[in-house]
């Protein structure tokens, strides 16, 4: 149970990180008027046309798309970006997780799904570079180790992706499907859990439950890394301890090799992980991971998206479009409305939200079981329990997006008295 817990503040960490990072890079573009007309100027040719073409694949392959093109599939795109965007502004954590489960259950195939979001937050970072003023605190030989091991991370999880892929196209969505079943679910019933215990308590509590700075010394896996003499080794940190701190470049290069790994497997862009990596496993002070982290995501999102995805046929433009313009609208709402509800409510609709992503992508495998031969199950039952999931994962969405409107639109008043 305390390596569970261990476990689960990790990845809470990390989804706290990614969405201080999505917060920061969206209000960066929103504040800035040229941004923001750049971002209408390719959009308004996207909304005028009636019917999404082929060309919208960044290398022309349409053999991979949803299964139908149509001004339907860009508007559906337009709301998982806004439900990502609520969740990441009003609780903080965990809207990143949704969008390629989302555009999953919209009818979008897991490679796609996966490439696409991948491409949304290279263009998001591309956009947002307005946060460089953080990267003066970046040691420059711990960027270069971690970002060799990301590059090269990158590749293997694309050619992962793409082998299944290419092998079955059910084995890639039952490979893609599971991940985010694993994930969100030990995700989603351990804030349940929290949830619960808080109310008992009847306490607040805050939005997150967590620190973005982790903890005020070194844990014992760090601690044991730095002291592992492994040439070469890198001094980073030297501002903030007299005479700096030490660790082995391979074990820098190691950890980022799996942050490239997850970021093409799971289209996330890494960022989700690499905080807590580094301070929690690396040892390394929060200043100067803030820095590397957003250099993190602009590289290794951006070799992901366009090395290992975009030449490909996997990046759906039109969708990546739709999702940043409803990310930047529902990050801005979300995090107002945080001033005006109570940090209980949060985090209960967070577990519920991770939660309905568990659900809809775990109804999914039994149908690709049967189709995989694996098991011997009706069609009709199958494709019930797909359903179910599918209802249940939009209904609760559904219902957090307009809860945290109806209380954006009834507090619109005080919220422009406090600002």
């Amino acid at each position: 149970m305390g390596f569970g817990r261990q476990v689960f503040e990790f990845l809470k960490s990390a989804s706290i990180a990614h969405a201080k990072w999505d917060m920061e890079v969206s209000t960066s573009i929103i504040q800035n008027r040229k941004k923001l007309l750049f971002l209408l100027i390719l959009a308004l040719p996207i909304l005028a046309v009636t019917c999404v073409e082929a060309n919208d694949f960044i290398g022309s392959k349409t053999a991979y798309g949803p299964a139908f093109y149509s001004t339907k599939i860009f508007l559906v795109s337009i709301a998982v970006g806004l439900a990502a965007g609520l969740i990441t502004g009003c609780i903080g954590a965990g809207g990143g997780f949704i969008i390629t489960p989302a555009l999953m259950a919209a009818g979008v195939k897991g490679i796609l799904a996966v490439g696409t979001d991948l491409f949304h937050i290279f263009a998001k970072a591309i956009m947002g570079t307005a946060v460089h003023k953080k990267l003066g605190n970046v040691s420059g030989k711990l960027a270069i180790a971690f970002l060799v091991g990301s590059g090269g991370g990158t590749f293997i999880g694309g050619a992962i992706n793409k082998g299944l892929y290419n092998k079955d196209p059910l084995l890639s969505e039952f490979f893609i499907s599971s991940i985010y079943a694993v994930l969100l679910g030990f995700l989603g019933f351990y804030a349940l859990f929290d949830f619960i215990k808080a109310s008992r308590q009847d306490t607040g509590g805050d939005s997150h439950g967590g620190s973005h700075g982790g903890p005020s010394g070194m844990t014992g896996m760090a601690v044991k890394l730095q002291n592992l003499n492994i040439a070469p080794m890198i001094t980073f940190d030297e501002d903030f301890v007299p005479g700096g701190k030490r660790i082995s470049g391979w074990i820098v290069a190691a950890g980022g090799v799996i942050v490239g790994i997850l970021a093409a497997l799971m289209g996330v862009g890494g960022g989700f992980i690499t905080f807590p990596m580094f301070v929690y496993v690396f040892g390394v002070s929060s200043m100067t991971t803030v820095g590397t982290d957003i250099l993190q995501i602009i590289f290794t999102a951006g070799l992901g998206a366009i090395a290992q995805y975009a030449i490909y046929g996997y990046v759906f433009y039109t969708l990546a479009m739709g999702m940043l313009l409803g990310s930047l609208l529902g990050i801005q709402v979300g995090a107002l409305t945080t001033k005006v509800v109570k940090g209980i409510h949060i985090r209960g609709f967070y577990a519920m939200s991770i939660i309905a992503g568990f659900i809809n992508r775990v109804s999914t495998l039994p149908k690709k079981f049967v189709e995989l031969e694996y098991l011997d199950l009706s069609a009709g039952l199958v494709n019930g329990i797909e359903y179910v999931g599918n209802i249940v994962f939009w209904i609760v969405v559904a219902l957090f997006g307009v809860w945290v409107i109806s209380k954006f639109i009834m507090n619109i008043g005080a919220l422009r008295q406090e600002g």
